[in-house]
C-alpha cells in the first residue's frame, strides 16, 4: 500500500475532527475523501502529510510507518509526497520551468529542465514554460502546481479541493487533464473534495466522511447505488422524501410503489426518491385538475426538472420534482401519469 492511515483520531480542543479512520490508497488509485465542511476530510489529509502533528492511530507510506504517537514523526518533505491545494501558491518570480524545477535539486540542471519540461508537456503547457504565474490562467496555474508536485516523481500524491476555487469550465478541463496525468504517473493519491459530482468523476474509490468518520467506502458505483444509508443518498442530489408504512412486502407512495426490499410488513419507513426516477407522462389537457400535474418545468441542458405536485390515494398533496432526459417541458397544469425506476428509490426504517 502506498498510504495506510489505521485509528486516525485527531481533537482540536474538545472538538473531535477525525474519530477512528482507518484506510488505505494502492498504487495507481485514486481515493476521495467526500464529505460536507467540519467532517474531518482535510485534517485527515494533512495528518497523512505530516502537516499536522499524529495524536492516535499509525501512518504508514509504502509499508514504512512514518508517525505514531510516542514515536518519531517523519516530517513532510521527507515522506515522498506530493502536495497540492486550492490555491496553487506558485512563486510569483519565478517562471513557470523554473517553479516545476524547484524540486528537483538532487538532479543536474538538464535533467531538471528535461524533467519538467516533459510534465508541462504532458499538461498542454510546454509554449508557456518561459512564462510566469500572474499571466496564466486559474486552471493553467493549477496545472503548473500539478507539475511541480509530480515532478520529483512522489509516491503518493494529496491533493485537497484542488479546482474549488474554477468557474464550471475550467474545471471540467483541468480535472479531467489532472486524472489523466496522475493515471500515467502511478502514484496513489488521496483527494478531497466536497462535490460529489467530482468525486465520482476522480475517484476510484469514495470515503464519504461526517462527523469524523468514514460512513461509508467504495467505488462510485457502489455509494450512488448501494447507499447504506438516508445521508448517503441525500449527499448525492436532492430527493423527493416521502413516510409509508410496509404493506404486503411493498411501499406505496404517491409517486408509486416499490418494493420493500426485505422489510416486515408494518414498518414505518422513509422512502427517498431521486428526481430521475420519477418518469413524467403526459394525459389529457392543460387545466386544472384534481390529479397529479406539472407546476412548473425548467430546462437545465441536457436534463429537464419539472416541479410536480403530487396526489395520492387519499387525495392528499405531495410536491416534489423529476428530472427528465433532454427538452422535456410540460406546460402548467399539464396533468400526467408517474411512473418509478425502483433501483433509484431507497427505503429506510423510519428514525424514532
Amino acid at each position: 500500500m502506498v498510504l495506510s492511515l489505521s485509528d486516525i483520531t485527531h481533537d482540536f480542543g474538545a472538538t473531535r475532527a477525525v474519530d477512528s479512520v482507518s484506510l488505505e490508497v494502492r498504487a495507481g488509485e485514486v481515493v476521495c475523501l467526500l464529505g460536507p465542511s467540519g467532517c474531518g476530510k482535510s485534517t485527515l489529509l494533512r495528518i497523512a502529510a505530516g502537516l499536522e502533528t499524529l495524536q492516535h492511530g499509525v501512518v504508514a507510506l509504502d509499508g514504512r510507518t512514518v508517525a505514531t504517537p510516542r514515536g518519531p514523526q517523519l516530517p513532510p518533505e521527507q515522506r515522498n509526497l506530493g502536495l497540492m491545494f486550492q490555491d496553487a501558491a506558485l512563486f510569483p518570480h519565478l517562471t513557470v520551468l523554473e517553479n516545476v524545477t524547484f524540486g528537483l535539486g538532487h538532479l543536474s540542471q538538464g535533467e531538471r529542465r528535461e524533467r519538467a519540461r516533459s510534465m508541462l508537456a504532458n499538461l498542454g503547457l510546454a509554449e508557456h514554460e518561459q512564462s510566469y504565474p500572474h499571466v496564466l490562467s486559474g486552471g493553467q496555474q493549477q496545472r503548473v502546481a500539478l507539475a511541480r508536485a509530480l515532478a520529483p516523481a512522489p509516491g503518493l500524491m494529496l491533493l485537497d479541493e484542488p479546482f474549488s476555487a474554477l468557474d464550471a469550465r475550467l474545471r471540467e478541463q483541468t480535472r479531467d487533464d489532472t486524472l489523466h496525468v496522475l493515471k500515467s504517473s502511478g502514484a496513489g493519491t488521496l483527494m478531497v473534495t466536497h462535490d460529489p459530482e467530482e468525486a465520482m468523476f476522480m475517484a476510484d474509490r469514495i470515503a464519504l466522511m461526517r462527523d469524523g468518520r468514514i460512513l461509508q467506502m467504495g467505488t462510485p458505483a457502489e455509494l450512488y447505488c448501494q447507499p447504506t444509508d438516508p445521508f448517503v443518498v441525500r449527499f448525492f442530489g436532492e430527493v423527493n422524501e416521502v413516510e409509508a408504512v410496509v404493506e404486503d412486502g411493498e411501499i406505496r407512495t404517491a409517486f408509486g410503489t416499490v418494493p420493500a426490499n426485505g422489510l416486515a410488513d408494518g414498518t414505518a419507513v422513509q422512502a427517498l426518491i431521486r428526481p430521475e426516477a420519477v418518469r413524467v407522462s403526459p394525459v389529457g389537457e392543460p387545466g386544472r385538475h384534481q390529479r397529479s400535474h406539472v407546476v412548473v418545468s425548467r430546462l437545465l441542458g441536457r436534463t429537464s426538472l419539472l416541479h410536480l405536485c403530487v396526489h395520492g390515494a387519499n387525495g392528499e398533496e405531495i410536491h416534489g420534482h423529476s428530472r427528465m432526459p433532454g427538452v422535456f417541458l410540460p406546460p402548467e397544469n399539464q396533468p400526467v401519469m408517474l411512473d418509478l425506476d425502483p433501483s433509484q428509490v431507497f427505503v429506510y426504517p423510519r428514525a424514532h
